[in-house]
């Protein structure tokens, strides 16, 4: 017990180690609030007049979408930074330090956690000015942050393991880049799977990040009974599925990164 909570108090130093270099280079924060904030505008105004939502609107369709992507591609400031450290030597130096092997993968992902926080207060808020509203309880529409940020913590796992693989920053961000995007897109997060061809849609309805953005919706109220789900489990239970996937991804890639993580300064 008395290790567990040593580990836990490593994390936390960690942790606001990450959030003071944030506070220290800001651009870190505006970049990763721009970008959210401009796919809001470009496809609530520019592509929502075409895009069709029966019984519903699509700004409101949008925002749970946008949420979703926003912090997976925030999990991948887990990777970077993680293969900047071992860039600049100082995984060397935490490796020196009577410290818990885990505490550093802990505290990075829980910093993360933090920087997702901020940019979802901010897209909460540009959502709001373009006319998306909660329309559910207060627990629910905190049930769907949280499980949003659940979501997001798992991929920074993900993130985690793959920064200790890759040799610098630019080749984290490359090879995210070709996961993320597509996972993020063919999906239900700004069209309807049903106007996907057969196989492209199975993939949709199956997909995790399909699964959070339908919870998500659920639990903000930004559903219409002109517009269900598809038929299928994944998508009938959404909540259900998305802690399946996280449970299964914190189960193979937590010990993944720290047994990477121990391999790391050795290269």
């Amino acid at each position: 017990m008395s290790a567990l909570l040593d580990t836990f108090a490593d994390g936390a130093i960690v942790a606001r180690r990450n959030l003071i270099k944030i506070k220290r280079v800001p651009d870190l924060l505006v970049f990763t609030t721009l970008s959210p904030i401009m796919f809001v505008l470009l496809f609530g105004y520019i592509f929502g007049g075409s895009i069709e939502i029966p019984g519903g609107n699509y700004r409101e369709f949008l925002i749970a979408g946008i949420f979703a992507q926003t912090v997976i591609f925030g999990a991948t400031i887990t990777g970077a930074g993680l293969a900047d450290d071992i860039q600049k030597g100082i995984i060397d130096r935490f490796r020196s330090l009577p410290m818990s092997q885990s505490a550093v993968l802990l505290g990075r992902t829980a910093s993360d956690v933090v920087n997702n926080v901020i940019v979802i207060v901010v897209m909460s808020v540009t959502g709001l000015a373009i006319g998306w509203r909660i329309r559910t309880s207060v627990p629910e529409a905190i049930a769907g942050f949280l499980l949003l940020l659940l979501f997001a913590y798992a991929v920074s796992w993900i993130m985690a393991y793959l920064g200790l693989l890759v040799p610098s920053p630019e080749v984290l961000n490359n090879a995210s880049f070709l996961v993320t995007f597509p996972l993020t897109f063919v999906a239900n997060t700004f069209a309807r799977p049903e106007t996907f061809p057969g196989p492209v849609r199975t993939f949709a309805n199956w997909n995790p990040v399909s699964a959070v953005v339908q919870a998500a919706r659920e639990l903000f109220g930004n559903t219409s009974p002109a517009n269900p789900p598809p038929d299928v489990w994944s998508l009938q239970n959404p909540v259900a599925y998305t802690l399946i996937w996280v449970v299964a991804i914190l189960a193979v890639f937590v010990p993944l990164a720290i047994r990477q993580y121990q391999r790391a300064a050795s290269r």
